[in-house]
């Protein structure tokens, strides 16, 4: 197929960038890498993720900047460096597919394309060929971001930018991209810059999270550290928890998939994944149950053993409980009085369970 979108022959793309720039009273001053794969800019809303972006893309004009591609220099004000956004290689994905009304899919994806070569490869990957002559007026919101997201491939990106592409769709719709996504990541061999702020999109599709608070860079590293960590969880504490990979071991007529974690068996709500694949899950630390001894009589099927690595307390009446068990590190939330009742402290050996239905099926994805 030769070198894919955004690929160099010998390796892959990196994006570093070093930013600076003031709205009022707001100030921005980020500074990260972003190698091949997905790279999560993830924080609450008026973090500076958006204004990133656009200043990446060469649609904002920041005070101080330096933005390059390996040898290729996007932006240097102190150089006086600025390529206006067409000369940039980039492919941009926007909240809502922005196609043009008046042509077809065909069309759409062809004003794009600056490789001949590569249309059909675009159209099997994104599951469009029966789209091709509709118009976007026809098209549903999660069809329409497929053909966005074909939109930017064709324009041999080496650098493609996602600006919370999501957003606007229901769960449904979501549930019906992600998987596009997480293919995108696995096979464009570039860096993609994704904006979100849900832990369930970052837990997905993330292969580093860059987060952002009041302008500046907190925290840097894999979705597990960011997602396992509520001061830096946009979402509190309702949004921690583990991220765990498993293989799909096999697919149950009563409509649960096994998943083999670690020599442990973890069973979800079915999922189309063949035997074998590769998985990634959230699991919500709200949703973990602990108990000292292995409980019997319970209508959870899943029940992982483990040893308590740490404690903490929170504000509330609450404590974070971090588990490591053969699957992975886990966490649960507790109340204080029920880590008190059991005693648990670091090194003491517990149980954890999880309901197979409070696993999410947005929260269930490719490895």
């Amino acid at each position: 197929m030769g070198v894919a979108p955004g690929r160099r022959a010998g390796g892959g793309v990196m994006l570093n960038l070093r930013l600076k720039h003031a709205f009022g009273r707001f100030r921005l001053d980020a500074e990260f890498t972003a190698p091949a794969g997905v790279t999560v800019l993830f924080g609450r809303s008026g973090s500076g993720k958006s204004t990133i972006l656009k200043a990446t893309a060469g649609l904002l004009r920041p005070d101080e900047a330096r933005v390059t591609l390996n040898d290729r220099t996007l932006c240097d004000t102190a150089k006086g460096v600025w390529l206006p956004p067409h000369k940039r290689g980039l492919g941009v994905i926007f909240q809502e597919g922005r196609l043009f009304p008046h042509l077809t899919v065909r069309q759409n994806l062809l004003y794009s394309r600056r490789k001949a070569s590569s249309l059909s490869r675009v159209v099997e990957m994104l599951g469009i060929g029966d789209l091709l002559d509709r118009r976007p007026r026809a098209l549903s919101g999660g069809e329409q971001q497929r053909v966005a997201i074909g939109r930017a491939l064709l324009s041999d990106p080496q650098l493609i930018l996602a600006d919370e592409p999501l957003a606007a769709l229901d769960e449904p719709r979501k549930a019906e991209i992600l998987p596009y996504f997480e293919r995108l990541r696995d096979e464009a061999r570039c860096p993609i810059l994704y904006v979100t702020h849900s832990p369930a999109e970052v837990a997905r599709l993330a292969t580093t999270v860059v987060v952002l608070d009041a302008g500046k860079v907190t925290r840097q590293g894999t979705p597990a550290d960011v997602l396992g960590d509520p001061d830096v969880v946009p979402a509190g504490i309702r949004g921690v928890g583990a991220v765990l990979e498993a293989t799909v071991a096999r697919h149950h007529d009563d409509g649960l998939t096994e998943l083999d974690a670690g020599g442990v068996p973890l069973f979800l709500p079915r999922t189309d994944a063949a035997p074998g694949t590769r998985t990634r899950i959230r699991i919500a630390a709200q949703e973990v149950i602990l108990s000292r001894e292995r409980p019997v009589g319970l209508s959870a099927l899943n029940i992982l053993p483990g040893t308590v690595a740490s404690l903490r307390a929170g504000d509330g009446p609450g404590t974070l409980v971090v588990v490591d068990t053969p699957a992975g590190r886990l966490l649960a939330r507790v109340t204080r009085r029920s880590a008190e009742a059991l005693q648990l402290a670091p090194g003491v050996a517990c149980h954890a369970v999880v309901k197979t239905v409070a696993i999410a099926r947005q929260d269930i994805g490719q490895g």
